[in-house]
């Protein structure tokens, strides 16, 4: 499965929305997508599942990356 990360580089910091990234990682499940990236001092805002359509869409974005961890 792709799930789509929502999250703020520096966790220590306030989190504010125009400094909110975005990243796509191949799991099995979200607590797989959080133990990838609990050593990265990320603040994750929200996991999200792709699949279907929205998966497709967001293939077809130029932003699409899919993140090998």
């Amino acid at each position: 499965m792709i799930f789509k990360v929502y999250y703020q580089e520096i966790a220590s910091e306030v989190p504010v929305r125009e400094k909110t990234k975005a990243m796509y990682i191949e799991a099995e499940t979200e607590e797989e997508v959080r133990k990838k990236l609990s050593g990265h001092g990320f603040n994750i805002e929200f996991v999200q599942k792709l699949e279907g359509k929205y998966l497709e869409y967001e293939q077809n974005h130029h932003n699409y990356k899919l993140e090998q961890l």
